[in-house]
């Protein structure tokens, strides 16, 4: 029997009209009528005809491949396949190209302006421009122990807990600075920006880093110690708990 002869008794077998199979399989019944009589010019070509017989022999319960062989081997080697799911394929993986191309985009505008940013923050800091400036670790500041006053943040002076160390910042321009506690918690980092008071307490010590050490003036339990260095110069200093107390 024929490829077309087989796939009219299979149809028949599963009791199915021509047009019950066309609705099962999307494809025209003219097609379908040709391809049971072997008639297989009305498939429109090679790539289609293979395309057709998969489609009804799944719907009839065959074996989709082993149909496609007894076709090929029926009218002879064609040229070599191109699958409709290998084209899809290449059109996803085109798609997916775009669309990676498009993210990279986006993460490069990003980086770009993260950038930007920093080099904002270091030429507002002073530090920007000061090529082979590293920082300077200067000694740890023990003031002399004793309880004393500490101005905080809009709030009237008041008494210094016994271990405990206040500093108080003045950005006389925009800084950045990074403060932490005896144990490395960050209390905070960023930019103080011009004419800004900040206040920090913590218990034992304090480690601070000034991006521009003159850019600030620092207070210690209501000792003005003045500016943190000098101009542009980045430097990390620890301030010991206990201290002078006011002027």
């Amino acid at each position: 029997m024929s490829v077309g002869a087989d796939l009219a008794e299979a149809r028949q077998r599963a009791q199915l009209t021509v047009e019950q199979l066309s609705q099962r399989t999307h494809i025209r019944e003219a097609i379908i009528e040709g391809v049971e009589r072997d008639d297989f010019s009305v498939c429109g070509g090679d790539f289609y005809i293979r395309g057709h017989l998969r489609a009804i022999a799944s719907a009839l319960g065959l074996d989709p491949e082993a149909v496609v062989r007894e076709y090929e081997q029926t009218h002879g080697a064609a040229a070599p396949e191109v699958r409709a799911s290998a084209m899809f394929h290449v059109d996803s993986l085109l798609r997916d190209r775009g669309r990676r191309a498009s993210n990279w985009t986006v993460v490069a505008a990003v980086a770009a302006g993260l950038i930007l940013v920093v080099v904002l923050v270091r030429l507002l800091s002073g530090s920007a421009g000061k090529a082979g400036e590293t920082a300077v670790e200067l000694p740890v500041v023990k003031p002399k122990a004793g309880a004393h006053q500490a101005k905080a943040h809009g709030a009237a002076a008041g008494q210094v807990t016994a271990g405990m160390v206040v500093l108080k910042v003045h950005a006389r321009k925009p800084s950045w600075i990074t403060v932490k506690d005896a144990k490395g918690k960050a209390l905070f980092e960023g930019t103080l920006p011009q004419g800004a008071d900040s206040t920090y307490t913590a218990k034992g010590k304090l480690k601070v880093m000034f991006a521009d050490a003159g850019a600030v003036r620092l207070e210690l339990n209501g000792k003005d110690l003045g500016a943190a260095g000098r101009d542009g110069e980045s430097v990390r200093r620890t301030f010991a708990a206990g201290g002078p107390g006011p002027r």
